[in-house]
């Protein structure tokens, strides 16, 4: 029970087990014209923007820092690239979809390392320093699509949110790679020790011959690709851009999954497993929302309840009074004679 995997796990089996009861065939996986369907598919697929967000939020969360910008950066990365697809005149040629993905991620490059200069080189406090993308970016984005929802018609750009490979949807295997990468060179290279030591004691990191500065610069980095990627996920899955609805609080849903998953907001420590978990539970609880029924109105409030819940029921502290006040409940008698003696 004191692995910091235990609880995370042991919500999200909770959550399965639930819409299990509800509903007799959550768990069944059918094959159609070669590909996978079914609830647990649906929640890897539409749930990979999220765990994309939420895998950059985790390394940017471990400097002590935050980023309330990537719901925007999603929705700019996206819009861009269907406002260049769009303007070609063949859209499902590799090249044109090539270029548009590649200058998305280029810009959600550039839109990280203005968030780590901002961060690192100016001394902006990291949540004053995002807010500022956060707010101006959705207006970036809207700019970028008139105003409008910009659709497309490309299979070639669909295939990055939409398509299949080896039965399973190939937006799964891109959060595997990414998730990859981040594990190998957190935890096979010095960069994830260098990391927790720039969020655990910055100025002795500094001292000891680490590159803060660099290091922050490059976790927002990272971090604005990923939101890049989801954003090219997010867009390419319903073939348009939304530049006022893509990514709309993804920000805090990604906050939310690296809490859940065991890493501190004070920095140092991370964990990139515990924070897939936390993005699972946050999609298996949104799909569980829809299929049980709640009226739309009310979805965010059931939605907050649910996640304060199991953030107290991770809490060791929280655990630790409740036990406490069950003894003494229990067992008054024995308090009384531990305070005189």
């Amino acid at each position: 029970m004191k692995h910091h995997l235990f609880w995370p796990l042991t919500i999200l089996a909770l959550l399965l087990v639930f819409n299990l009861l509800y509903d007799p065939t959550f768990f069944s996986i059918k094959v159609r014209d070669g590909h996978l369907y079914g609830s647990l598919i649906d929640i890897l697929n539409f749930g990979a923007p999220l765990l994309l967000v939420s895998i950059g939020m985790t390394l940017v969360i471990a400097t002590k820092g935050i980023d309330l910008s990537v719901g925007s950066i999603v929705a700019i990365t996206g819009a861009m690239a269907c406002l260049t697809i769009s303007k070609g005149p063949d859209q499902n040629a590799l090249v044109l979809v090539a270029t548009a993905v590649g200058l998305s991620l280029v810009l959600s490059l550039a839109l990280g390392l203005w968030n780590g200069f901002l961060v690192a080189g100016v001394g902006i406090q990291p949540i004053i320093a995002t807010l500022i993308l956060m707010v101006a970016g959705r207006g970036v984005a809207q700019l970028i699509t008139s105003g409008q929802i910009i659709t497309v018609s490309s299979s070639s750009y669909k295939f990055i949110g939409a398509g299949v490979l080896f039965m399973l949807p190939f937006s799964i295997f891109i959060v595997a790679a990414v998730f990859a990468v981040a594990s190998l060179l957190t935890r096979k290279t010095a960069i994830g020790l260098f990391i927790e030591s720039v969020g655990n004691k910055p100025v002795a990191s500094r001292l000891a011959g680490i590159r803060a500065k660099s290091v922050m610069i490059a976790v927002y980095l990272f971090c604005g690709l990923c939101a890049g990627v989801a954003g090219l996920i997010l867009s390419s899955n319903v073939s348009s851009a939304d530049g006022n609805n893509a990514g709309l609080w993804y920000e805090l849903d990604a906050i939310l999954a690296v809490v859940i998953g065991g890493t501190s907001l004070n920095g140092g420590r991370f964990y990139l497993a515990g924070t897939v978990i936390g993005a699972l539970i946050i999609q298996t609880l949104t799909t569980t929302i829809y299929m049980i029924g709640v009226p739309p109105e009310i979805t965010l409030v059931v939605k907050a309840f649910v996640v304060l819940v199991v953030c107290l029921i991770q809490s060791e502290s929280f655990r630790k009074a409740i036990v406490g006040r069950w003894k003494t409940r229990r067992y008054p008698a024995e308090k009384e004679v531990a305070r005189h003696v």
